[in-house]
């Protein structure tokens, strides 16, 4: 019988030290929380909302003016928002793509190249869409140009450094592989980087797509056209009865078209070119 081997545990592993170490953590989050609700004005008596004022406001808004949803103009309305998704998410996710070749360590040309297609990524991140329409509203005017300009815009800051990262990914064996052949930067691009990111590229487009759909909506709020611009007429001149059946079409047509998205999106994905597998 050989006598049995005591482990020392450390004393950072031991239970008592991790339950403490735990309750710390709970009660540092809970302070941050206190000091921010402290730091707003926020206290117990915020929350607590006079109901008379929603009750009266949905007793405005029922039932809904749903005789809208045939009209002419809300149709129009509704094309040119999801003419703005679309034209946000394709021309700037193609500007996004042109900038992340750039902005990628391992296709970027030189350093400083990718140093400042980074730099142009974020500052594009950094300017808020409200400040942007704000801006292309003086130069192009009311509608939904200023509105498909301002989705192009955000689209490049965002998507760009989805695409940078992907590419980054790309397996290194592969594009030295085609480099020791003799391709040139175009040809690796083409043939090793391209096959590896595109499942990649197509996920994030239709996610570009869904959200840019969204966007134009307060867009239109803003003076950008679409579905948005009506919704705010409405809502301007106490029609509430038209502002929620402007909600239900919103809703049924964002929910429609993420749909579609996602069974477009699954039929692209599994096609053999961009199946890497």
């Amino acid at each position: 019988m050989t006598p049995s081997t005591i482990i020392e545990v450390p004393r950072s592993a031991l239970p008592s030290r991790k339950l403490l170490r735990t309750v710390l953590y709970l009660l540092a989050g809970a302070t941050v929380l206190c000091l921010l609700f402290a730091f707003l004005g926020m206290g117990p008596s915020s929350f607590i909302v006079d109901f008379r004022f929603i009750v009266d406001l949905l007793e405005q808004m029922l039932p809904p003016n749903m005789g809208l949803v045939w009209s002419k103009s809300i149709l129009f309305s509704l094309l040119d928002t999801l003419a703005m998704a679309f034209l946000g998410t394709i021309v700037g996710g193609a500007f996004a793509l042109l900038i992340a070749f750039f902005a990628a360590t391992n296709t970027a040309p030189h350093p400083l190249v990718r140093l400042l297609a980074r730099t142009l990524l974020v500052a594009n991140r950094s300017v808020p869409h409200l400040i942007v329409i704000l801006v292309l509203l003086i130069a192009v005017g009311i509608g939904p140009f200023a509105g498909a300009l301002t989705l192009i815009f955000g689209s490049v800051g965002m998507y760009g450094k989805f695409f940078a990262d992907a590419i980054e990914q790309a397996d290194k064996g592969t594009l030295e592989s085609v480099e020791s052949v003799g391709s040139t930067r175009l040809q690796t691009i083409r043939y090793a980087v391209l096959p590896q990111v595109m499942p990649s590229f197509v996920a994030n487009l239709f996610y570009a797509f869904d959200y840019n759909l969204r966007a134009a909506i307060p867009l239109g709020v803003f003076g950008g056209g679409g579905i948005g611009f009506q919704l705010a007429f409405a809502n301007g001149l106490l029609h509430y009865k038209d502002v929620l059946a402007f909600t239900i079409l919103i809703v049924v047509m964002i929910n429609g078209m993420e749909r579609i998205s996602d069974w477009v999106r699954r039929s692209i994905i599994t096609q053999p070119m961009l199946n890497t597998k």
